[in-house]
């Protein structure tokens, strides 16, 4: 991957030294968020439930995840899922951050969650990208997203559903992150992943409304 070369001056002690310092070009960081994306779209829900015998997209709520999964396969399935698609965010942050810092892997998790959402492979018809989120989340800002677990599963297991818990923390995201003095577009970033995964939970939230949303193990 190609890498621009940026040279400062920085003065220590009494002898002057000149550090290198390698940053990604424009050219460069599209293809790391092309890959991302890519790692993104891996279809972890259907291929644990292929092999489990079921299609998680026409059965259940529809929805390629791990609460779906959970549902249709039982809990060994839904937690396959589970860490398959957390363990996509966090190859597609880790893999940002390795090459360009901390600011790379928010952006190279935002485009490993756009795949999950709306994977091209699959006519843009994904999953709602909470455990995606998850597994950016401990690799870029690990002890706000901790945190926010125990916020997700206190308020999953006490209302045994998992919408109102992901809705929760996709609002609480951006706070987590400018809480712990991350930079202003990391807290963008996150910002903007929030508001993703609201706008995925839109049919969850009329159904919250009307009370016939189903709990984790209808």
């Amino acid at each position: 991957m190609a890498l621009s070369a940026v040279e400062c001056q920085r003065i220590s002690g009494r002898a002057g030294r000149t550090h290198t310092i390698a940053v990604m070009d424009g050219g460069a960081s599209v293809l790391m968020m092309l890959a991302a994306y890519l790692i993104g779209t891996f279809p972890t829900a259907h291929l644990v439930g292929r092999r489990m015998g079921f299609d998680p997209m026409a059965a259940g709520s529809g929805n390629p995840g791990a609460s779906n999964t959970t549902r249709l396969g039982g809990a060994k399935a839904g937690a396959m899922v589970l860490l398959g698609d957390a363990g996509k965010g966090v190859v597609a942050a880790g893999c940002g951050y390795a090459v360009d810092g901390r600011t790379m892997a928010w952006l190279a998790g935002a485009a490993a969650i756009a795949g999950h959402m709306w994977p091209v492979t699959r006519r843009f018809r994904g999953g709602k990208g909470v455990a995606t989120v998850a597994g950016v989340g401990l690799v870029c800002a690990p002890l706000g997203f901790l945190v926010l677990g125990v916020v997700f599963a206190a308020i999953a297991k006490v209302l045994d559903m998992a919408a109102p818990a992901s809705i929760t923390v996709a609002a609480l995201m951006p706070v987590g992150v400018w809480a712990l003095g991350q930079s202003g577009v990391e807290i963008a970033v996150a910002a903007a992943i929030g508001v993703a995964i609201i706008v995925r939970h839109t049919d969850n939230i009329r159904r919250l409304i009307d009370g016939t949303e189903s709990n984790v193990r209808a």
